[in-house]
């Protein structure tokens, strides 16, 4: 009899084990049968000379797959609902057939009777819902696998602590705890067994992504931990006016209940509300990725799960000054943090594709991680210039009107090239194709015509300009550093001298005095050559974006050249 792993300290007790070891039997059967469809295929039929009826099924085979991973999930709920969208975003792994069957699978569930809710509720607050609030919603605003939200009003003596009056209450479903251990429990089985394929094990570290994916899991499932980051959220933008961020009410809250402000209006991808509150949403886009843009390529630290639902336009009160509107952010169970090493590689990445620069592109992503230093791009770097000939800087709109058959084509080409090689996803990098993903489907349900491009290009033309003003303060303080060592290097050279001549500096020949006075014109040389060098290269970069400025560098450096050319020599 297959054992279920216990469950972690500090979880709720299981729901029932008879429930549990059904719902990890379940896991464990689909799995294994997918495991043993995959090696009469993929190694089996191959090997006694069938190989071309592995090639000619394998389309059929995975669509069939990922239909079928798509009931169990929506069957199971739980985490079997992460892993189908974990999986539609592995473009690096999994073939097309799989992520694009699997990209609509919604986090969408029937509600948990609020009988339980209230009951976990007062559990966690440690008094009836009653005292805790004037008055709660027994209706779910919104029901997940993991958890659902209800309205509510707060009692007068912490609506008058808080400066709050409607709030939302966000509470896990009852055994969730149990379930996610299971479910965890399951897959770190199941890839175990991937390392023993192959074909699977060549391409990807399954423990690894296992274990990727149920840190982020774990977090989503502790509340405490999303209200900080909801507050290290708005911190970041705080002086913001395109933004806003719900209020926690720390009272109500612990890590299976959150209480937070009530910060309900449009959705963003409602275009008939946003025309009816005089919002056109043509204009939300471009700020929206905007938006988006500064969490991933400025702060670091961003938004992971920017769908829709996710994401209010909030018209401005009445008399209110500023902006007209406000973007307001909720749910921030899944963020994503990227190291300063690893914005600046992204921040390549971008300029590299704002550019069209597919060379440079394969470039930053092997600074980034995405590539190991050792990968062979030549194929890679192609298909990318072609990926940019063909359809860079198209917008939505433009792209329907390709040949279906086209993008087919290329699909194909550029999916072999992809998983040719031995790519690998840094640490969060996952969440990073995923928020720009969900930015990117947004933006064009706000404008069909909407060109990312063109929200793209200027940001990268920005980044690039800071690029530059470093590079420029860097060869100014080299300039400041090598103009120090210019003053103090005739001192020193010629107290040697004079130590030489007087005797204290205890070596004796004849051919000293030259061989100094030799260094020192060679020193003074070396020295204005390094000057000319490094003023020439601060104003060609310079000059890019300060013409004047970039002009007198490179006309100043003149002069440390005539002065390495013709240094004169010192009599002594």
């Amino acid at each position: 009899m297959t054992e279920v792993p216990p469950v972690r300290q500090g979880r709720e007790p299981s729901p029932g084990t008879k429930g549990t070891r059904a719902r990890y039997r379940r896991i464990l059967r689909f799995a294994g049968w997918q495991l043993a469809v995959t090696w009469w295929y993929e190694l089996f039929l191959p090997r006694i000379g069938l190989a071309r009826v592995a090639e000619r099924t394998r389309e059929k085979r995975m669509r069939r797959f990922a239909r079928r991973f798509h009931a169990l999930a929506v069957e199971l709920g739980g985490l079997m609902i992460k892993v189908g969208q974990f999986m539609s975003s592995r473009l690096d792994v999994l073939p097309p057939e799989i992520t694009a069957e699997l990209e609509g699978l919604q986090d969408e569930v029937p509600p948990v009777p609020f009988a339980e809710i209230r009951a976990l509720a007062e559990a966690e607050l440690g008094m009836p819902l009653e005292r805790a609030f004037e008055s709660v919603d027994e209706t779910a605003v919104a029901a997940a696998s993991l958890g659902q939200a209800h309205r509510a009003v707060l009692a007068p003596a912490d609506a008058a602590e808080t400066g709050l009056r409607r709030a939302v209450i966000k509470v896990q479903r009852p055994g969730i705890g149990a379930i996610v251990d299971v479910d965890l429990a399951a897959l770190r089985r199941v890839a175990r067994w991937l390392t023993h394929v192959g074909v699977v094990a060549d391409r990807v570290d399954a423990p690894a992504l296992v274990e990727e994916f149920a840190h982020t899991s774990l977090q989503e499932i502790d509340y405490l931990h999303e209200a900080a980051n909801c507050e290290r959220f708005a911190a970041d933008f705080a002086d913001d006016e395109r933004m806003a961020v719900p209020d926690i009410v720390w009272e109500r809250t612990t890590r299976r209940v959150l209480t937070l402000e009530d910060v309900t209006a449009i959705k963003i991808t409602d275009a008939q509300a946003l025309r009816a509150a005089g919002i056109d949403p043509a204009e939300v886009a471009p700020v929206f990725a905007e938006v988006m843009f500064d969490q991933l390529f400025t702060n670091g630290f961003f938004h992971a799960d920017p769908h829709p639902g996710n994401i209010f336009v909030t018209p401005a009160a009445d008399g209110a000054d500023g902006r007209p509107w406000k973007l307001t952010f909720i749910d921030f169970g899944m963020m994503g943090e990227v190291t300063a090493e690893t914005r600046r590689g992204l921040r390549k990445l971008l300029i590299a594709a704002a550019s069209r620069d597919g060379r440079g592109l394969v470039g930053a992503m092997r600074e980034v991680g995405v590539l190991l230093p050792t990968t062979e791009t030549a194929e890679l770097e192609r298909a990318m210039t072609q990926l940019f000939a063909r359809f860079g800087g198209m917008g939505f709109a433009e792209l329907r009107e390709v040949d279906p058959r086209e993008f087919r084509d290329f699909a194909l080409q550029f999916g072999h090239v992809v998983r040719s090689l031995p790519f690998q996803m840094p640490e969060n990098f996952l969440l990073v194709i995923r928020a720009m993903s969900l930015t990117s489907g947004v933006c064009s349900a706000l404008n069909p015509v909407f060109n990312l491009w063109d929200s793209v290009e200027p940001y990268a033309a920005q980044l690039l300009r800071d690029e530059r003003a470093n590079a420029a303060r860097d060869f100014a303080k080299q300039a400041v550093e090598i103009g120090g060592i210019v003053v103090r290097l005739p001192k020193r050279l010629d107290a040697l001298v004079s130590k030489v001549e007087d005797g204290s500096f205890a070596v004796a020949t004849p051919k000293l005095d030259k061989w100094v006075a030799r260094l020192e014109r060679v020193a003074r040389r070396l020295v204005g050559a390094t000057l000319f060098a490094g003023l020439l290269i601060a104003g060609a970069v310079v000059s890019g974006a300060h013409a004047v400025f970039g002009t007198v560098l490179m006309s100043v450096s003149v002069l440390p050249l005539l002065y390495a050319l013709f240094a004169p020599r010192r009599n002594r």
